[in-house]
């Protein structure tokens, strides 16, 4: 806040405002969808695979960046009405606590689309061992070590986060993990026409392959959405920190409710995603709706 009012000083740029209408309709539509998606793959046995694990990840990543945001537009409301005070031990702490749910929203996300990349990469490149190379009680170990190391990272990157030695790493590591998954892509499509030549003597090895490339696709999908929806955010936390002065990063900063409102919906969009490109998906919808009937 105090960096948005020191930025109207020093640019002509108007800050540009989202309704809190528009604001509360879209942090409640993400929360809503992405626990639709959790409770079908609870309800359908047929989803208890680690693809759709790393999928409820992912949904879970998203819940969690629309109920930050959520939480801080309340929290500014009732600074605004004079209930709570910006400076206060209480007020502190609960920014301190919001800081960490947005840290964890957003290495949650980066590692549940790095696992579910890796899973689709094994899918495809080793296709008649996948069922012995990840199994469900691997899947699950894996998403245990990833939220164990998100939650605490973000608890120190939230308590650490005015030096630099902390700030640094977690600016460094958005660009990086993004990087690695971009190459993971390209290994990927580039052998993946070699691949399914070796194994088109095999039966229905080009429906398997079909299939596979298609989960190819939709992490793709996932992706440009996650780097649309969260690269203006990231990128508004490094100007803030390194350059609040300079009059071309306040006019940038003053569309900082824009960003906040892109980060929830990723948390639309990537439902969206799954029900559309996932039949097996479709049909849970189509059967949990049938029985709300």
């Amino acid at each position: 806040k105090n960096i948005s009012d020191f930025s109207l000083n020093i640019t002509d740029c108007t800050q540009v405002v989202v309704p809190e209408e528009v604001f509360f309709t879209v942090a409640a539509a993400g929360i809503l969808e992405n626990l639709l998606i959790l409770i079908a793959v609870v309800r359908n046995k047929n989803l208890h695979l680690p693809m759709y694990f790393f999928i409820c990840s992912l949904a879970i990543s998203d819940m969690l960046g629309s109920l930050y945001k959520t939480l801080e537009n309340i929290f500014i409301i009732l600074c605004k009405m004079g209930y709570l005070t910006r400076h206060g031990d209480f007020e502190k702490k609960l920014d301190d606590a919001m800081d960490s749910m947005f840290i964890l929203s957003l290495l949650g996300s980066i590692f549940s689309l790095l696992a579910i990349a890796a899973d689709r990469y094994i899918t495809i490149f080793y296709a008649l061992r996948y069922h012995n190379i990840m199994t469900l009680r691997r899947a699950l170990v894996i998403l245990a070590i990833i939220w164990t190391f998100c939650a605490g990272s973000s608890i120190a990157i939230a308590l650490f986060s005015y030096e630099a030695a902390t700030v640094i790493p977690f600016t460094i590591l958005f660009p990086l993990m993004m990087f690695f998954i971009l190459c993971l892509y390209v290994h990927m499509f580039l052998l993946a026409r070699s691949h399914a030549k070796k194994i088109a003597s095999l039966p229905t090895s080009t429906v398997h392959h079909r299939t596979n490339m298609k989960g190819a696709i939709t992490l793709t999908i996932f992706l440009g959405v996650f780097l649309c929806c969260w690269a203006p955010f990231v990128l508004h936390i490094l100007l803030a920190r390194f350059c609040p002065h300079n009059p071309y990063c306040a006019c940038y900063m003053s569309i900082f409710h824009v960003n906040g409102t892109l980060i929830m919906c990723n948390a639309i969009i990537n439902p969206m995603i799954f029900a559309f490109r996932s039949p097996e998906l479709r049909s849970t919808f189509k059967k949990m709706l049938y029985c709300s009937r």
